[in-house]
């Protein structure tokens, strides 16, 4: 188990819940509003999938499309509302019109999770400074994952930025887990399992019939077989 990669799926409710752990799934990422790219799902949501499935969950705080913050107070709320819930694992990550890391609004967030583990999402790939904001987030507690295609046009594109900042892994700014995600396909992971990347997130690959269906086992079960081969 310890050479396990960790495969991460969206799900949006409990139905999508069962199957992405019947397929195999190591953690789910509770989103709604997929055309929005992903906001923060209700309560009532969070807690009709913690008790459909035992795999750990990890709930979007996002409240509009883009990777401005917005109302940070807003954000809070929702980072209350899950925390009452009872989530302890989270995904957030916030840009200023810069495209450094928005420290203000990530680091006031970050205090009501009082520890939880987190990853900052793909905002990294818009970032002005990819290098930097790594360094600049790297003291945050309960930071342990970037998800991360490489670049903002998806994995193939980011592929070169991948497998570069995998050779860092330990350095400063480069301890938290890489979890590849934004256009993966299944012939990208031989080459980033050789990089030695382990973690990989999946969204439309896992619903063959598009955001309108719901997560498919065997879809999953065919990402879930790849990663063990």
């Amino acid at each position: 188990m310890s050479n396990r990669a960790v495969l991460e799926v969206i799900a949006l409710d409990a139905e999508d819940a069962v199957a992405a752990q019947a397929g195999g799934a190591d953690r789910l990422e509770l989103v709604t509003d997929m055309a929005a790219d992903g906001l923060t799902p209700s309560g009532e949501t969070f807690a009709a999938i913690r008790s459909a499935v035992d795999i750990p969950l990890r709930v979007m705080l996002r409240v509009a499309d883009g990777f401005a913050a917005g109302d940070v107070e807003v954000l809070v709320g929702k980072a209350r509302e899950m925390r009452r819930a009872g989530a302890d694992e989270y995904v957030l990550g916030f840009l200023d019109e810069d495209g450094h890391a928005d420290l203000v609004a990530v680091e006031r967030i970050v205090a009501e999770l009082d520890g939880a583990r987190w990853t900052y999402h793909r905002a990294i790939d818009r970032a002005a400074d990819r290098d930097a904001l790594r360094k600049q987030l790297a003291d945050l507690p309960g930071l342990d994952t970037y998800l991360t295609a490489g670049s903002p046009d998806g994995v193939d594109a980011g592929i070169p930025t991948l497998l570069a900042e995998a050779a860092r892994t330990g350095q400063p700014g480069y301890e938290p887990q890489i979890l590849v995600g934004g256009g993966l396909q299944l012939h990208h992971l031989p080459q980033l399992r050789a990089a030695g990347i382990d973690a990989f997130h999946i969204g439309g690959a896992a619903r063959p019939a598009g955001w309108s269906a719901p997560v498919d086992a065997a879809a999953v079960r065919e990402w879930r077989e790849a990663l063990d081969a």
